[in-house]
């Protein structure tokens, strides 16, 4: 199983707000190019994200805390063996802290050296797309290592 986190500060006055526009998972394919869909259903949500040269699909369950600025997933169905993890926002000055960590597991042990690396790129680079497009400049605070080529690491 593999871990991995990261933290961003976006620009916010309004926390519930925030974690509102998050919960959208529908508009995320409009926010980051690696997202090719994202359809709700009444279960939750089925995703479809490009991965290496092909695509990865599952469906998560979500559940939105609103009193605790919290939002959980775990896949249901899909292409991961575990996947699952969690958005949760704090208000700090001039803004929210964005804590988002995942746990995923892709059941192939003797290929985790080459796919874990890639996955984690990809769900960084998705979170700082998402994050950006609805809130415009974001500063990322750590876990950013990642991404040092898109000049966003911490």
């Amino acid at each position: 199983m593999r871990d991995t986190s990261i933290s961003v500060r976006i620009r916010t006055d309004d926390v519930p707000a925030a974690l509102a526009a998050i919960a959208d998972f529908g508009r995320f394919p409009s926010l980051a190019d690696d997202v090719r869909a994202v359809v709700p259903d009444a279960g939750g949500t089925q995703w479809t994200v490009n991965f290496r040269r092909g695509l990865m699909r599952w469906h998560e369950t979500e559940v939105v805390d609103a009193a605790a600025s919290r939002i959980t997933f775990e896949q249901t169905a899909g292409d991961f063996t575990a996947f699952g993890g969690s958005w949760q926002l704090t208000p700090v000055i001039g803004g929210a802290r964005v804590d988002f960590a995942v746990s995923w597991d892709f059941g192939i042990e003797s290929m985790a050296g080459i796919m874990d690396p890639i996955a984690e790129r990809v769900i960084k680079r998705v979170v700082c797309a998402v994050l950006s497009g609805l809130f415009g400049e974001i500063t990322v605070l750590a876990g950013g290592e990642a991404l040092t080529d898109l000049g966003r690491a911490a």
